[in-house]
């Protein structure tokens, strides 16, 4: 009997291991998905802060329809400078959706939702938006003699539809040791952040704002980026190019 148990657990080895060796002989995904979010009226990328698929910055929505009339959103999250990529997409049809803050393009009749056929190695969709706010800069930041930087902006309308002109909620200078700097990734304790509540904010549109950061800088390289947002949705900022500075 000693010598019967293990030739009977020998034996039953050899129908179990082939039920669980089943080979996944799927193509893998290898197509490439880029693109642009370009602002309509300038030509301009449009400006976004690192988003993952939390839908804080521009992200990009991919519904596959090739085998669902009702398919699992996927998201890629855009980079800072309103460009996207991902090397890894499987071969398929895609209705394709740029979100942020911008006119929405998920509206009844807007030409923006794209339906492409992702194949054949590198396939290249850009999105022209147009965006709630435009934030720029007037001039480059200047290091003042206390250590503190000031710096001017001008904040403008992006769109001309009046669905889309809501009040301004907040304007700011962020500052961080990362140039990943925007409301997702600023020091607290030198940036600046102005709230307003109701129609206040509008005040400043058009106008030439100076704002100057807290406290005062330590000596290295500091990354700065200003932003602006609207009462609309998830309260996404429009935001500005990035600038360094380096306090001596």
């Amino acid at each position: 009997m000693k010598k019967i148990v293990p030739l009977f657990i020998l034996l039953s080895s050899f129908f179990i291991v082939p039920s669980c060796s089943k080979i996944d002989n799927y193509e893998g995904p290898t197509e490439t998905l880029q693109g642009r979010i370009i602002d309509a009226a300038t030509g301009q990328n449009l400006q976004s802060e690192v988003s993952g698929d939390n839908g804080n910055g521009t992200r990009i929505r991919l519904l596959e329809t090739s085998w669902s009339d009702n398919p699992t959103p996927l998201y890629l999250a855009t980079k800072q400078d309103g460009t996207y990529i991902n090397t890894k997409i499987f071969k398929a049809t895609y209705k394709i959706i740029a979100e942020g803050a911008f006119v929405p393009m998920d509206l009844a009749g807007n030409d923006q939702i794209r339906t492409v056929e992702v194949q054949g190695g590198n396939t290249t969709v850009d999105f022209s938006v147009e965006p709630f706010l435009r934030v720029e800069w007037v001039s480059d930041p200047v290091v003042n003699a206390n250590g503190t930087v000031s710096v001017q902006v001008r904040v403008t309308r992006g769109t001309q539809q009046a669905g889309y002109q809501q009040n301004i909620t907040n304007l700011a200078l962020f500052v961080s040791p990362s140039e990943y700097v925007g409301n997702n990734n600023f020091d607290n304790r030198y940036s600046t952040v102005l709230n307003y509540n109701g129609a206040a904010g509008n005040s400043i549109l058009g106008q030439l704002v100076t704002l100057t950061t807290t406290g005062t800088l330590p000596k290295r390289d500091w990354y700065l980026r200003l932003g602006s947002r609207v009462a609309f949705g998830t309260n996404r900022y429009n935001y500005s190019t990035i600038k360094m500075i380096t306090i001596p």
